[in-house]
């Protein structure tokens, strides 16, 4: 008698908690949306967020606020969304280092895959290689000749270590046999002033950082690090159209919620994303910054992420990168 008792309360605790799921989904949303950045106000990441707060807070009816976290590579505001409540009042702006190049590098308190729900791509921008005016090569394979015939002379600047510039550059240094030494900085923004300068040579920066200086002829353009040319730099050449292959190293970005959160409200969400990504206003800011539009489906952002998670700690292990 006391087992079915016990079976009926379970029954009906599990009716419950669907139809309070169902309920919360066909109101949702009610109130303000925090999208969380992991990075600080004013780089490329927040400029991003802050384009698809403005388009969901039309589109859903509410405001979409943006909460800039930043802190260990994007681990710190990932790990606050992952342990956030799953009811899609609280999402996160992810990209390539908080679900791809962290959980090679660091001991994380978070898993990329089991503690989110992937909602939808935002944009992708290809890693460009740069140069300062000054080293005397106009081209991917001039640089590797330059590399080996002067190895470990010539300096490679990056966002800091264990970043995406950082880690593209180990890729390149592994395929093509050559050394650099490697210059750690606080972000792209420094790294990118003193490769301008000449403190360092090269650098390895998402298309959408560079992009500016590469079109007011204060970087050289020496190759992309993607599977097709950049229709914003036409007449720059892939690496593998110079020989280098292996090197498609995308700079992706995209929205994610904690795992459980329901799917109902996930669909909701990416209908809005995709619908505000569409518009040409939205599309041309991202473009007009050197990355592009990618919209998709929540499957298609987990699959990638699975990918990105093997692909970098391959690199990591092979170039025995350590977190400091």
């Amino acid at each position: 008698m006391n087992k079915s008792r016990n079976v009926l309360i379970l029954s009906l605790l599990c009716l419950a908690a669907l139809f309070s799921g169902g309920i919360q989904a066909q109101t949702y949303p009610s109130k303000t949306i925090m999208l969380v950045v992991p990075t600080a106000p004013g780089g490329a990441n927040d400029a991003m967020a802050r384009i698809i707060a403005q388009g969901l807070s039309q589109k859903m009816g509410q405001p979409v606020i943006v909460e800039n976290k930043p802190g260990a590579n994007g681990a710190i505001a990932t790990e606050f969304v992952a342990r956030a409540t799953p009811d899609g009042y609280t999402i996160l702006f992810g990209y390539i280092a908080t679900h791809g190049i962290n959980p090679a590098l660091q001991k994380l308190k978070y898993d990329p895959v089991a503690d989110f729900e992937p909602i939808g791509m935002v944009a992708i921008s290809p890693t460009l290689l740069v140069a300062t005016e000054s080293l005397p090569v106009n081209n991917a394979k001039e640089l590797v000749a330059l590399l080996k015939a002067k190895p470990d002379t010539i300096s490679y600047a990056s966002a800091g270590k264990g970043t995406a510039p950082h880690l593209s550059a180990e890729l390149f240094k592994l395929n093509t046999g050559t050394q650099m030494l490697h210059v750690p900085y606080k972000g792209s923004a420094p790294a990118i002033v003193d490769t301008i300068g000449g403190t360092t040579q090269v650098m390895f920066p998402s298309l959408f950082s560079a992009y500016p200086q590469v079109a007011g002829g204060k970087l050289k353009a020496l190759g992309i690090a993607g599977d097709k040319r950049s229709p914003v730099l036409p007449n720059v050449p892939t690496l593998k159209e110079q020989g280098i292959p292996n090197m498609n190293v995308t700079q992706w970005y995209g929205l994610f919620a904690p795992a459980k959160t329901p799917k109902s409200i996930i669909t909701r969400i990416n209908k809005e994303l995709n619908l505000t990504l569409n518009e040409k206003g939205n599309e041309k800011k991202i473009e007009d910054q050197g990355a592009e539009v990618e919209t998709g489906t929540p499957e298609q952002l987990g699959d990638l992420v699975k990918k990105e998670v093997v692909r970098w700690k391959r690199v990591v292990d092979s170039a025995k990168i350590t977190a400091d």
